[in-house]
This record gives C-alpha cells, sequence and structure tokens, in this order.
C-alpha cells in the first residue's frame, strides 16, 4: 500500500508535525510506502495532495485536526479512496466519530496499516454562487458560529478549554436572530420554521468544539442529518441549559427542536457558518446529505 500523509504545519504552530512523522515511521515499519505531503497554505496543501492521489496513491492519510481532515475530504469524497486520520488537532471531532480520538500516532497508523474500512456519510454544503463544499461532523450558525469566531481568534488555551471559554464569553451579548429554515424530513415531508433563533446546526456527526454532543442521536452511516434549532430564552435560562449540551441531554428542553433531514437550507442576513471548525460560507447556504461518500480506515464501530 501506498499513503500519502497531509501535514499542514500552519495549523497549532507546526505541532502535530511530530506526530506525522512517528505517523510516518510507523507505517512504514508496516511496509507502507508513505510520503508526506505538506503545503505553506490550504490551497497549496490541496494541490499537492491531487498531485500525488493523480499519480495513483492507494490512500490518504492526515495528521491534523478537523480543518485538514477537511482538505483531504474534499479531493477523497466519492472516489474510493481511503482516508486515514492521525488526531492532532485542537479538536479532534472527526477522529471522535471514527472511534480514533484517544489513539496516539503510533495507535492510529496501526488501524490505517491494518486496512479495516468503513463508508461514512458526508454532508455537502452549496453556496448561493453554486459551489459546493463537504464537511464530516458539524455545521455550526448563530451563536455557535460566534463561539467559532472567538475561538479561532484566542491563542490560549488550546484543546478543548478555548470553547469553553469561548462559550462564556459570547453569553454577555447573547441574542436570538431572524431565521429561515426549510428541510426535507427522512419521510420526504418538507418543513419550515421562521422566527427568532439563538442557533441553528447541522450535523453529520454527534460532536464539535472538541466534544461538545450538539447532535447527540446523530450517525454518519444513517442516510440523514441531525438539525438542531434552539429558539431564546433568558440569558440565565440558557446559561442553565449549557450542562445538559456537555450531557447531550438537551433535546428534550422546550426551547430546543430536533429533525431528522434529508436536506436543510439556512437563511439569515449577515451569520457566517462553520463547519468542521472552519468558515465554510455566509448564509443563505443548503445542507444535504451524501450517502456513503467516504471511505474510512477504522476499528468497527
Amino acid at each position: 500500500m501506498t499513503v500519502a500523509l497531509l501535514v499542514n504545519p500552519a495549523a497549532r504552530g507546526g505541532a502535530h508535525t511530530g506526530a506525522a512523522t512517528h505517523a510516518a515511521e510507523r507505517l512504514r515499519e508496516h511496509g507502507v510506502r508513505t510520503a508526506l505531503v505538506s503545503g505553506g497554505s490550504a490551497a497549496e496543501s490541496s494541490a499537492l495532495l491531487r498531485a500525488a492521489i493523480a499519480a495513483g496513491v492507494d490512500a490518504v492519510a492526515v495528521a491534523g485536526g478537523d480543518g485538514t481532515v477537511r482538505l483531504a475530504i474534499q479531493e477523497v469524497a466519492g472516489t474510493g479512496i481511503p482516508l486515514g486520520i492521525i488526531p492532532a488537532g485542537t479538536g479532534n471531532d472527526f477522529a471522535a466519530t471514527l472511534g480514533l480520538r484517544e489513539l496516539d500516532a503510533v495507535a492510529a497508523a496501526d488501524t490505517i496499516a491494518a486496512g479495516a474500512t468503513r463508508d461514512i456519510d458526508l454532508a455537502r454544503v452549496t453556496r448561493e454562487d453554486g459551489s459546493t463544499e463537504y464537511f464530516a461532523t458539524v455545521l455550526a450558525s448563530g451563536f455557535d458560529s460566534k463561539v467559532n469566531d472567538r475561538a479561532n481568534a484566542m491563542r490560549w488555551p488550546r484543546g478543548g478549554s478555548r470553547y469553553n471559554i469561548a462559550i462564556l464569553r459570547e453569553f454577555l451579548t447573547l441574542a436570538g436572530m431572524p431565521y429561515e429554515v426549510a428541510f426535507e424530513t427522512a419521510d420526504g415531508a418538507r418543513e419550515r420554521v421562521t422566527g427568532d433563533l439563538v442557533m441553528a446546526t447541522v450535523g453529520n456527526g454527534r460532536t464539535y468544539g472538541g466534544g461538545i454532543p450538539i447532535c447527540p442521536d446523530a450517525d454518519p452511516s444513517d442516510g440523514l442529518l441531525d438539525l438542531v434549532l434552539v429558539r431564546p430564552a433568558g440569558r440565565a435560562r440558557l446559561l442553565r441549559l449549557l450542562p445538559r449540551v456537555y450531557r447531550g441531554t438537551h433535546a428534550t428542553v422546550p426551547e430546543v427542536a430536533t429533525h431528522r433531514v434529508r436536506s436543510v437550507r439556512l437563511v439569515s442576513a449577515g451569520v457566517t457558518a462553520y463547519a468542521d471548525g472552519d468558515p465554510i460560507g455566509a448564509l443563505p447556504l443548503t445542507v444535504d446529505v451524501a450517502p456513503r461518500a467516504l471511505r474510512v480506515f477504522a476499528p468497527a464501530p
């Protein structure tokens, strides 16, 4: 097997370059031919990865977090080329989805070398200009996208606690925003929700922000997406809701509505959506499911 191992040295100051080196060494010990692919920017990394795929690699691996994984997903989605993950980012939510989050670089490389794969769904975003992009975990808009804005601007602390601090700070200016949400349900019915929302979130996976189970019932293998809508309430009440969000038990709160959907269109002026932790576009956006679009190296679920 020949593997192109993508590493983004710009992310977290190059902290996961070491993880990539250790993973590459371990893969080579297993007899897997491994070439490191690293660009100075996201665009350059994507171009180098496309060139490696065109040259005929058997698989792609990523050493990094969800943002770097998303670069690789754009190149391998729908190709049948399997993707392996060396978790070395801030959140590692996609790695958690695959049961890899707690693995070190060597153990994650062993998973790739073992060769077991499974096919999972992706979510596909379509912007107003017709351009599209895939994401693997969660798309956030509203309050949680503002949290991402703040968390990404923070240099300290690293890891999931950064999101916790950003959440608490954003509560100081929390307010509802006018939304129009139109979606197709699992049984093909078309529904529409209008009015003020604190947030509208679309999940292919369960967690974002380093393990927060915002879509606790999401399954990336069921051919559906999970839509979570939160209506405004008093700031104190929403603050009391936070512990339930962290436990994944918020779906029964009256201000929270959840839907299993095949597609959803989100409209709200002045709101930028984030997916896999990075900005993906300003609303309006349409999100639909791409069933079994990604093949991954992973332990049995």
